[in-house]
């Protein structure tokens, strides 16, 4: 069995480099130091040198070839010397009180802009999708138009009818109406609340109507009683809201509206209707629901300052009195004749018996 003995100079060499100060101790010099003393050692056949051959560092070259790579410095020396000839200008426009507040946030003591822009430019972008989504490029023009044009009336009987309520309210406090007298308000108020509420059921006839112009044209191809019930359900629940009292009715038309606006979106998913019928009715409905809630809010601010107007069902109601009244009233009369010519009979009996 061979046994490795350390020759004396190489040993030297060793401890040599693992007590110098200066130097920074690594397994590179280790390996450079052996190599420098064993090339200083004559060679013998013995086992000192049969030991360093067999432990001999494996990635031996590949530090003799970093060795000869040169240090790269990561310091730009030309841009330090020219930062450090620059003169210092003084910017006594730029110092105010909050300059020195943020110096950790900003070099000039000032909010940095860029964190504000990035924050809004989500804010802009939702922005911008819901402008591209309700722009209707894809909308006829004809139909944007006469669409728009068709929910001014009903927005107008809704704008004033706030009016009319304020004008009453005004009579009420100060005893004198703004424009017109608290019972001039009244009265033109119970004007417009019927139309409003006639001009709604129209336009939900028209929404229904509008599925039997599309099932004519097969658009989509034909589908039968699907597409025709929309028509016949439609003025089916608008027309009996006129019956109803001004409050009750308006909301039957709101929830109305809605239901028609989810019907035309189904529509559009099955393909009966254009892919932008969809949006069109939204923006439609947005229009017309608002406008009623606007004059739910306005009718009531007065609730309790004018008398109800009466309704078809009340009109209906005071027929039927007045028709039982009238047939009361001739009952009464032909008993009166009755009794009269009886009367009268046995007057001439009583005569002709003298």
């Amino acid at each position: 069995m061979l046994r490795y003995r350390p020759h004396p100079v190489l040993a030297r060499s060793a401890l040599r480099l693992i007590t110098s100060s200066n130097r920074r101790t690594s397994s590179f010099a280790i390996a450079n130091s052996l190599k420098a003393s064993n090339s200083r050692v004559p060679s013998s056949s013995g086992p000192s040198s049969l030991a360093l051959t067999i432990h001999k560092t494996p990635n031996h070259s590949l530090q003799r070839f970093a060795s000869t790579l040169e240090p790269v410095s990561l310091v730009d020396h030309k841009a330090e010397e020219k930062v450090a000839n620059k003169k210092i200008e003084p910017h006594p426009e730029e110092v105010s009180v909050d300059s020195s507040v943020h110096q950790v946030l900003h070099e000039k003591g000032t909010n940095d802009e860029e964190e504000d822009i990035e924050m809004l430019a989500g804010v802009w972008s939702d922005i911008r999708i819901i402008k591209e989504t309700f722009a209707f490029r894809e909308v006829p023009r004809e139909a944007y138009i006469m669409g728009l044009a068709g929910v001014l009336p009903y927005l107008g009987t809704s704008l004033s009818t706030v009016y009319l309520a304020w004008d009453i309210n005004h009579d009420a406090i100060t005893g004198s109406g703004f424009l017109v007298s608290g019972q001039t308000a009244e009265l033109l108020l119970h004007i417009v609340e019927p139309l409003q509420i006639g001009y709604g059921a129209v336009i939900i006839s028209f929404l229904g109507a509008i599925h039997w112009g599309l099932e004519w044209a097969k658009y989509g191809g034909a589908t039968g009683y699907g597409r025709y019930a929309y028509g016949v359900v439609a003025p089916a629940v608008a027309w009996p809201t006129l019956m109803f009292p001004i409050e009750y009715a308006l909301i039957s038309q709101f929830l109305t509206f809605t239901f028609l606006y989810y019907a035309d979106a189904q529509a559009v998913v099955k393909g009966w209707a254009p892919h932008w019928y969809s949006t069109y009715r939204f923006v439609l409905t947005f229009v017309v629901g608002a406008s009623i809630v606007i004059s739910l809010i306005g009718r009531g601010q007065i609730a309790d300052k004018i008398a109800r107007l009466p309704g078809p069902a009340d009109r209906m109601r005071a027929l039927r009195e007045s028709q039982l009244e009238s047939l009361e009233y001739e009952e009464r009369e032909k008993r009166a004749r009755r009794v009269a010519e009886e009367e009268a009979e046995m007057t001439s009996d009583e005569d002709e018996d003298e």
